[in-house]
């Protein structure tokens, strides 16, 4: 007959599925009860009608039945208390002192930073980051996201999250993850799309919130969406990531290559590495003829990359309705392929390697 032991070591490879750690580890299961041919457990989420319920329960019930003698297997889904889900928390945060930095900016996190900026709105800028962060992801890296453009947030849209709210767990946010890139933003914070009405200080705190309350677990890369402009919120991420690098976003226009190069020195007066400039919405291609049609002109990138003494590390061309979902490009039109080269431009300036 099967033993406890036995059953506990066959639920290890069960994962959390918002956290990626074993339901074992995070001390989510309980009452083992055996008799004869037949298990049953008891497993304990964090909240009322998770809508991961489901999946969980068929790990379970998949992991038991697999046990050598295990016939019938039965899996009762209940829900942690107020201490239980503390307790939890206090897992995820890996009982941290409380003067202690956040785990994903601890010196030995090995976590990566790359911030997007841009001189000027409009310049497509969240647009890069977002398709930047899901071709590091194709490329096989772990990637997170922090929508730092607090006042006019957009990444969740952008990758189709519309009405989907983050988990929170005794004041612990757990990440929507999409296409395998964990997002956090302002716009899960902020009822029915209305204003941020805040000065400074209250964005530089809602900033380094994104950094300690929310549980980032194993990420390899995050990419930072900063506002547009050298305001507050570029002056905290400079302060609180010292060695972070920085991708600068312009189009082919003279004057948001102007303002682009502004940002970018900004950045390097505040001892930031700039990797690189992508030029956005750099030209237009006949789909029939293959001729390029440069609608906003033609230098912008070239512009910021000799102010700032870096190269241009992609120019995206302008994509037509079909070819963009959200403003996510699928692999194989020119914009998928452009980004998919700047990743793998990235990785190596980020001292990255892809994962086997």
């Amino acid at each position: 007959m099967v033993t406890k032991e036995q059953v506990l070591e066959a639920l290890r490879d069960v994962e959390d599925p918002e956290v990626h750690k074993s339901i074992v580890e995070l001390d989510m299961v309980r009452d083992i009860e055996i008799s004869g041919s037949t298990v049953s457990v008891k497993v304990l989420l964090t909240i009322t009608g998770c809508p991961l319920r489901t999946v969980i329960e068929k790990s379970v019930s998949d992991k038991l039945l697999a046990l050598p003698g295990v016939e019938q297997a039965y899996v009762e889904i209940g829900t942690m208390s107020d201490e239980e889900r503390a307790k939890f928390a206090s897992k995820l945060r890996g009982r941290e002192e409380p003067q202690s930095p956040p785990a994903l900016l601890r010196p030995d996190a090995g976590v990566e930073f790359l911030a997007v900026a841009s001189g000027k709105g409009g310049v497509g800028k969240s647009t890069v980051t977002a398709n930047l962060a899901k071709a590091l992801a194709n490329e096989g890296l772990r990637v997170g996201v922090i929508d730092a453009d607090i006042y006019g947030f957009s990444i969740p849209g952008i990758f189709g999250v519309k009405e989907t709210r983050p988990t929170v767990i005794d004041e612990l946010i757990i990440p929507i993850e999409v296409d395998n890139v964990k997002l956090i933003s302002m716009h899960f914070f902020v009822p029915n799309n209305n204003p941020v009405v805040w000065r400074g200080p209250m964005l530089g705190k809602m900033l380094r919130n994104f950094f300690a309350e929310v549980h980032w677990g194993d990420v390899d890369v995050v990419l930072l969406d900063l506002p547009p402009g050298t305001g507050d919120i570029a002056m905290d991420v400079h302060q609180l990531l010292p060695k972070s690098k920085e991708l600068i976003v312009t189009t082919p226009q003279t004057n948001a290559a102007d303002v682009a190069v502004r940002a970018g020195v900004m950045g390097q007066r505040t001892n930031h590495e700039i990797i690189g400039v992508v030029e956005n919405m750099s030209y237009f291609e006949c789909g029939s003829c293959g001729e390029k049609a440069y609608l906003f002109g033609r230098g912008g990138g070239n512009q910021v990359a000799s102010a700032l003494n870096v190269s241009v590390l992609a120019q995206v061309p302008i994509a037509s309705m079909d070819e963009q979902q959200n403003g996510l490009f699928a692999p194989q039109t020119p914009q998928g392929k452009a980004f998919k080269a700047l990743a793998q431009a990235v990785i190596p300036a980020l001292g990255l390697a892809v994962q086997a």
